[in-house]
């Protein structure tokens, strides 16, 4: 089992910035892909950005040149840094880890982007 705490949403304005922290406890296996979802009402959740233990990322488009994520695998946190926010990025953010098969997912935490 893995657990992941979530951190760091709140209420900004357009153009602000944002950084979301996840730290995963409990059963951490040394390769593995953490990442960041978002979901809108109704819609789809859909990834915002992910990074493997190699360092690897990938992000959506809309978001590339504007949100950094990284990780620190000495405290098993991954974050999420969002500059030149919009109000279209507002969502409620899920932490994600992945390891094979295994899937693990946060509380989630609100961003909203006001204009």
């Amino acid at each position: 089992q893995v657990q992941l705490a979530e951190s760091g949403g709140g209420l900004v304005q357009s153009g602000g910035s944002l950084r979301l922290s996840c730290t995963a406890s409990g059963n951490i296996a040394s390769l593995n892909t953490m990442g960041w979802y978002r979901q809108a009402p109704g819609k789809q959740r859909e990834l915002v950005a992910s990074i493997h233990s190699s360092g690897t990322t990938n992000y959506r488009d809309s978001v590339k040149g504007r949100f950094t994520i990284s990780r620190d695998d000495a405290k098993n946190t991954v974050y999420l840094q969002m500059d030149s926010l919009k109000p279209e990025d507002t969502a409620v953010y899920y932490c994600n880890y992945q390891y094979v098969i295994w899937n693990y997912w946060g509380q989630g935490t609100q961003v909203t982007v006001s204009s």
